[in-house]
């Protein structure tokens, strides 16, 4: 059976990176034919003209409405043409010329019905930034037994599944975890498929995304009690003082540390209680 497979990048001012991911997207060495299809969030840099400048890339005009992530994905499936579907953030640059096909390998060896890649460090990461995404890719060893785990930043899936099985396009977060959990999926770990894709978050920022996730979290899944997110920021406070202790460059990361870990777990904690209060 002849496939194709329809590359989906979203962006939002990223200038700093899309033009890098889109050269990788287009290097590839794939057995099997793919095309690209870009939506922009109404970017206020060189973000859209760098897109144009791609003449291969199919441009879909942003839709009217407000920003809702299921919303735009189910929107791009709706508007490609492949029957495999591969998304990749546009600040997500592939590390090699075999990313794609790596990706989608277990797909057509009918192994697995979805597919993520691993999201290596950029080079100014910070320590502890390495740290978590050691912790939830390298080996896979660990995320495996996170029941939940699953990242759309690069991951494949079948064109049918996702139209059957559209976005939840009320979540503002989360809405990957929610689409690969929401039935009975075989999902695969796909450590050859390498991307460059981290943020050095604020604190502000820290805030910020995990209320939202504390939010989506309680939908999918149910809110989290206080005990537990505490007894896990101060688990992960010991993983990273175990980690940044013999690498004498992250030593500066140490008095952060505590206060990054309860930040996140008390805003998700926080968003996931949020309805609660209203």
């Amino acid at each position: 059976m002849n496939h194709l497979v329809s590359i989906l990048v979203r962006s939002k001012n990223d200038e700093k990176f899309v033009e890098a991911t889109l050269r990788a997207i287009f290097d590839q060495e794939c057995e099997t034919p793919f095309e690209v299809v870009c939506c922009d969030d109404g970017s206020s840099d060189r973000t859209p003209q760098i897109l144009a400048a791609f003449p291969k890339v199919l441009l879909l005009p942003c839709p009217p409405g407000e920003y809702y992530p299921g919303r735009r994905l189910n929107y791009m499936v709706a508007h490609s043409h492949g029957d495999l579907i591969v998304f990749n953030n546009a600040d997500a640059i592939p590390q090699n010329r075999h990313w794609l096909q790596a990706l989608i390998a277990p797909l057509l060896a009918g192994t697995a019905d979805a597919a993520y890649g691993n999201q290596l460090p950029r080079p100014d990461a910070q320590f502890l930034v390495r740290k978590d995404h050691r912790r939830a890719f390298g080996d896979g060893k660990t995320s495996a037994k996170w029941h939940f785990f699953f990242s759309l930043a690069t991951s494949a899936a079948w064109r049918k599944d996702l139209l059957d099985n559209p976005f939840d396009e009320q979540l503002r977060y989360s809405e990957d975890v929610e689409w690969a959990h929401r039935r009975s999926l075989r999902i695969a770990y796909v450590p050859e498929a390498q991307v460059q894709h981290s943020h050095n978050y604020t604190l502000a920022e820290l805030r910020r995304r995990f209320f939202g996730e504390g939010q989506a979290d309680a939908q999918i899944f149910g809110p989290t009690p206080l005990w537990r997110e505490l007894a896990g920021a101060t688990m992960e406070t010991l993983r990273d003082f175990a980690f940044l202790l013999p690498r004498p460059a992250g030593w500066k990361e140490l008095p952060i540390a505590p206060l990054r870990r309860w930040t996140q777990r008390y805003y998700h904690w926080k968003g996931g209680h949020a309805d609660d209060r209203a």
